[in-house]
């Protein structure tokens, strides 16, 4: 098995994935060190606890090892995002699994009284409720911008970059993107209908 060599144009994301789908580790840690810093920033803004985002991220990777062969072309900085994504709703759900059984299991039966952040709710509306649903119906590379902009608060410039993609590219597809969920949300949940 030949080692990844990042020289010329085999520095691009997409060789480096090509080279992991072949069992390739040293392509790994190239990935690894070009996307662990930005991907482990926006993991931390979603999630305060470092020892679930150290651990998402390794899960991240661990995934990328061995998924990376099904890897459709694309920007590899959005699908790590999905991964890593992905990983973190897992996590909590796990977490919250393991909350709800740890509370079965005491023989106190106090309720806890701690309610979801804001933060919280706004992502699992994202996740699971009308947004959710009216992202999952757009494009993907409109939702990754969209994501990117609002969900992350990243900077057009920071999202240029994440995406690998022109800036004024960004605002246009920004633009399209909330034109589109405003369609698709009024589809899912028109006005004046039902709560």
């Amino acid at each position: 098995m030949r080692l990844f060599r990042p020289t010329g144009a085999d520095r691009d994301d997409a060789a480096l994935l090509r080279a992991v789908a072949k069992g390739d580790a040293e392509a790994l840690g190239v990935l690894y060190d070009r996307h662990a810093g930005w991907l482990h920033a926006r993991l931390t803004r979603r999630c305060a606890d470092p020892e679930t985002v150290r651990e998402v991220l390794q899960d991240t990777f661990v995934t990328v090892w061995r998924s990376a062969g099904t890897h459709r072309g694309g920007e590899a900085g959005g699908w790590l995002w999905v991964i890593a994504g992905r990983r973190l709703v897992d996590a909590r759900r796990a977490q919250a699994r393991a909350e709800r059984a740890d509370e079965r299991g005491r023989r106190d039966h106090e309720p806890a009284a701690v309610a979801p952040s804001a933060e919280e709710r706004v992502l699992a509306g994202l996740e699971f409720g009308d947004v959710g649903a009216a992202l999952d119906r757009i494009s993907p590379e409109l939702r990754e911008v969209l994501r990117a902009t609002v969900v992350d608060g990243l900077t057009t410039r920071e999202t240029a970059r994440l995406l690998g993609i022109p800036e004024g590219t960004v605002k246009t597809r920004a633009m399209r993107a909330r034109r589109e969920l405003r369609l698709e949300l009024g589809r899912i949940a028109p006005l004046g209908g039902t709560a």
